[in-house]
């Protein structure tokens, strides 16, 4: 069994929780929290209603006496502030997997991560998009050479740019939806490739809850000025209560896709691949588990440092063996 631990117990974090329960080869031994005090906190894990498995819940500092305890520790805070630091703290003690998603910074991110990882193997910015996406740009630039990737992203709820929004001050809750602009998306599909800005592709949408005291033009220009996260798109912020973003933004879908539009010789090619999630975190959860069992599989071999998504074999994400993903897959 590969024994789990979490760092994080936000949606990200539930998320992953089960989707270690639902991988018969993983046990997750311990949840790392800023939201308990004690270590006599348990996480109970539902199936149909019934309590199917109990872990300990210990405040983030304990997590440095359980290194002979866990063979990978899932990191499940946000990109914005919890991973650049989190990610290289715990890389130098365990075996780490993690969602970081803010693309422009992955670089810096990777070699602050890889710095730390000497006799541990991290794999980082796992997940949809970086991760499954990124995989699949790079195997249809590969198989296309000629031409041009798209990625849309939506219309769903993302959960990095949320966490952002939540972060300013006097917010209280947050939901940021990316939505995908329909005319670029079939302009695409139709075999044309046209050069898009930024915000000729997706808009940004924000539904925010206020402290009672705070100041919502300051909030506002807080968010649509954001680097990395709104500044490049056409951004609405829409105020709302509590009691309106409790019912109408408690579910977290999301999706996607990736489209090569390009040619091979004098014939046009035009390839995509696409998510419809009714969970955002559930599914990138279960992305993180799949890692997980990679990035314990490479320190078994010696295999250490930063990775990413394109420096894991796929089978080594399985499973199954090498032998029955061949007879079953290939």
């Amino acid at each position: 069994m590969i024994r789990i631990g979490i760092v994080g117990y936000g949606n990200l974090g539930k998320g992953a929780a089960k989707a270690v329960d639902a991988n018969p080869d993983m046990e997750l031994k311990a949840v790392f929290s800023r939201r308990t005090q004690g270590d006599d906190s348990l996480v109970s894990l539902r199936k149909h209603k019934r309590i199917v498995h109990l872990c300990p819940l210990y405040p983030v500092d304990y997590a440095k006496d359980m290194v002979n305890n866990i063979d990978v520790m899932l990191l499940c805070g946000g990109s914005a502030a919890d991973l650049p630091e989190q990610g290289p703290h715990f890389a130098s003690m365990f075996n780490t997997v993690d969602s970081y998603d803010t693309h422009a910074k992955i670089p810096g991110y990777l070699a602050m991560v890889d710095a730390a990882a000497k006799k541990t193997t991290a794999i980082i910015s796992t997940g949809w998009d970086p991760g499954l996406f990124s995989m699949m740009r790079a195997l249809f630039e590969a198989s296309v050479n000629g031409g041009e990737s798209y990625t849309f992203w939506g219309k769903g709820f993302s959960q990095g740019h949320s966490d952002a929004v939540r972060r300013i001050d006097g917010v209280k809750y947050a939901a940021q939806y990316t939505i995908p602009v329909d005319n670029a998306i079939k302009t695409v599909r139709s075999g044309q490739r046209p050069v898009f800005t930024t915000r000729e592709k997706h808009l940004r949408e924000c539904f925010v809850v206020a402290e009672a005291d705070a100041d919502k033009a300051k909030i506002e220009e807080a968010i649509i000025k954001m680097p990395d996260y709104f500044a490049d798109f056409d951004t609405t912020v829409n105020f709302i209560s509590t009691v309106e973003f409790l019912e109408n933004h408690s579910e977290m879908p999301h999706g996607g896709m990736v489209i090569r539009s390009g040619f091979t010789g004098e014939s046009s090619q035009v390839m995509e691949f696409s998510l419809k999630l009714d969970s955002n975190p559930e599914f990138t959860g279960s992305v993180l588990a799949a890692y997980a069992r990679a990035a314990y599989r490479m320190s078994q071999e010696g295999l250490y440092g930063a990775k990413t998504v394109f420096d894991i074999p796929l089978s080594y994400l399985s499973i199954k063996d090498r032998p029955t993903l061949i007879k079953e897959l290939l």
